[in-house]
């Protein structure tokens, strides 16, 4: 036991520099982990009788937003891709809530066509439609496209969840006051609009098409609580934060090796799905910003957007340019 007790001693004498330095990046690491947690929702609003429709909400931030809103009470439809998953996850959201009043229905966003039954399906069998959640997305993949022949990123982040809102419009405000939370990022404002070449077939990155996307996000969600005043339909965007979901499966395997080992112990401050759904459930429910429309959300909080995602002429046209590419014109 002594020789056991010199040698850690010696050890801690010829290793003080390397010990002070693993134990000090470990307090850095655990501060950065508390301040990236972020925000969280603490209104107790229950949402008995109410309908609450979440895309993408078989995995991550989605799949932590239905369950919460199920948790309230809510009838929740859960609009995936994937039904296989989409039903493993409602499985597991009718246990931990209690509630059984969770569904299923298929939606690809990377189709008009879907997207267009969807909406019927739901505006001719559901009674109401208190809270649209437009969660869904695909991040930095190949150059890829749409059934429609869409940039993918673009087709889906954007032209899906424009098309399927506007085909819900008027059950949404059937049932107003009503509210529609659009998620976003961060990255919008590093983002661009590429009016002369949209589906960005003369340069394309993945980086510069999500950015595109996601500043597509808050032009939407900005033009759209402007024709919506008046209706009781109130509209949020929403930076998540950085979170540790499955979003960045296309991303992750396409970086050279170096960049990915940077990456493994950044991961390690990035929120959880419950963290990252905190400000989506916070525009979903909070009473203090039920007469808020049109602003950009960040950790639970009013967050003022990018220049570029203010500019209402861009908007405007952003959404005409939308209109036509879906055939709402």
């Amino acid at each position: 036991m002594q020789n056991y007790a010199e040698t850690i001693k010696n050890f801690v004498g010829n290793h003080t520099v390397c010990l002070t330095i693993v134990l000090s990046a470990g307090a850095v690491l655990l501060a950065l982990r508390r301040w990236k947690a972020g925000g969280v929702c603490r209104s107790k609003v229950r949402l008995d009788g109410k309908t609450v429709l979440v895309t993408g909400a078989n995995t991550g931030i989605g799949k932590e937003t239905a369950l919460d809103m199920a948790r309230r009470g809510a009838r929740v439809i859960l609009a995936c891709r994937d039904l296989t998953r989409a039903r493993i996850a409602a499985d597991e959201i009718r246990q931990k809530s209690g509630n059984g009043n969770v569904v299923v229905k298929k939606v690809d966003l990377a189709s008009l066509q879907s997207v267009r039954d969807f909406a019927k399906d739901i505006t001719e069998n559901e009674e109401r439609l208190d809270i649209l959640i437009n969660n869904a997305g695909i991040m930095m993949c190949p150059k890829w496209k749409t059934e429609d022949g869409f940039e993918m990123q673009f087709g889906v982040n954007h032209l899906g969840h424009f098309l399927l809102t506007n085909c819900l419009l008027d059950l949404l405000k059937k049932s107003a006051p009503s509210r529609i939370v659009i998620v976003s990022s961060l990255v919008h404002t590093r983002g661009h609009i590429h009016f002369d070449d949209i589906n960005l077939d003369k340069t394309y990155t993945p980086e510069m098409s999500y950015f595109q996307s996601k500043l597509a996000n808050v032009l939407f969600g900005r033009e759209l609580a402007s024709r919506l005043q008046g209706t009781g339909v109130t509209v949020y965007s929403l930076h998540p934060g950085a979170i540790q979901t499955e979003l960045g499966r296309h991303y992750f395997p396409s970086l050279p090796l170096w960049k990915r080992m940077l990456l493994v112990p950044l991961m390690m401050i990035f929120k959880s799905p419950w963290e990252g759904a905190q400000t989506t459930i916070y525009c979903a429910v909070d009473e203090s910003v039920s007469n808020n429309s049109g602003l950009y959300y960040s950790d639970c909080a009013p967050k003022k957007a990018a220049p570029q995602a203010q500019d209402d002429a861009a908007a405007k046209k952003l959404w005409d340019l939308s209109t036509s590419m879906v055939g709402l014109a």
